[in-house]
């Protein structure tokens, strides 16, 4: 018994040690719900090693059985008075400015106006895809940037097209607010022209339709899957996104999912039918897919508050006021229907 309580002691120690949420947080610029999902992968293993050496202690010492339930904290006492920078020492081979600088510059970017600024952060961007995937705990965030390597592409092509070269005398002109619509739906219909199924859609979509069926929504919109994630389940996002179909948290609990201790978001039966229906109730609302998308991606108050202030029912008048992602993420979502389903938004019915 003595053995076992050190040892229970020593480790429970060793885990608060390696526990501290704040450090994380400061090096790496996730969400509250990103840093958890980092954190609970180390615990699982940490109480794994913990019950084994008990189990293994209990039997040198021909004890009496570990009883069920150790005395630990919960998890959320834990996160409240621990987390060390340390917490995923793997990490510590990654230049943790660098990933720190270009997740914030990224994501100011995505969520400004300014298409044109994310053409920018293309070369550093595709640098850190690597480095993220080369460990399991940040495998996931990897698996978001390479689907987002492309809006950064279609920026820098938007941008170049966009450019007119000044006249004698007239010094730079500036580029435009935003490309236009019909300029941005040309850029993704070429991005798209010669990209392959990606391979894992091989093996959902079928599967993701007929959940989608059911639930009363096109089909065509499993490609969302493709547009969001590349049909990873385990996809994560540093604003706090994941599983196929990038749920937030608070649209997953609206949509009845669990978050924790197990993150239903990450099977993708249950995030399809959420997000299925999450579609359909935005869709009720705004009958228009192309706002249903776009309040899809930044949000249903979002988009409503646009259209109230212009008057309008309109994705165009509206878009060039959304997010530079929410702008490139509607005509993404439709040239890659018309590439993978020959269908457009206005098909759908």
């Amino acid at each position: 018994m003595l053995v076992r309580a050190r040892l229970t002691s020593f480790l429970s120690a060793s885990i608060r040690v390696h526990l501290r949420l704040g450090d994380v947080s400061r090096v790496f610029p996730f969400s509250a719900p990103a840093i958890q999902y980092i954190i609970l992968e180390d615990v699982k293993r940490l109480f794994t090693i913990l019950f084994l050496l008990l189990l293994a202690t209990a039997a040198m010492a021909q004890d009496a059985p570990v009883a069920p339930g150790l005395e630990f904290q919960s998890l959320d006492e834990w996160m409240q008075d621990n987390i060390d920078d340390d917490v995923l020492r793997a990490l510590n081979q990654l230049d943790q400015d660098r990933v720190h600088k270009i997740f914030t510059e990224l994501e100011q970017a995505m969520a400004g106006t300014n298409i044109y600024q994310l053409s920018t952060l293309r070369q550093t961007a595709t640098e850190l895809v690597p480095l993220l995937d080369k460990f399991e705990e940040t495998a996931p965030y990897a698996a978001w940037l390479k689907t987002h390597l492309d809006y950064l592409d279609a920026a820098g092509k938007m941008k170049r097209q966009m450019v007119v070269a000044p006249k004698p005398g007239q010094g730079t002109i500036a580029l435009p607010a935003a490309p236009p619509l019909k300029l941005q739906r040309q850029v993704w219909v070429e991005e798209l022209k010669q990209r392959p199924w990606p391979p894992l859609a091989q093996s959902y979509v079928p599967s993701l339709k007929k959940i989608f069926l059911a639930e009363r929504v096109p089909t065509e919109l499993v490609w969302l899957a493709e547009v969001e994630s590349g049909f990873d389940a385990k996809a994560r996002s540093p604003a706090g996104a994941a599983g196929m179909f990038q749920l937030m948290p608070a649209t997953a609990r609206d949509q009845k999912l669990s978050i924790f201790p197990f993150d239903e978001r990450l099977q993708p039966e249950k995030a399809a039918r959420a997000s299925a229906r999450y579609l359909r109730e935005l869709h009720n609302h705004y009958n228009n897919w192309q706002l249903t998308l776009a309040a899809y991606n930044s949000g249903r108050s979002r988009v409503d508050k646009l259209l109230k202030q212009y008057k309008t029912h309109s994705f165009d008048i509206i878009a060039r006021r959304l997010p530079a992602e929410t702008q490139m993420y509607v005509p993404k979502i439709e040239a890659t229907i018309r590439k993978r389903e020959d269908r457009t938004l206005a098909d759908l019915k």
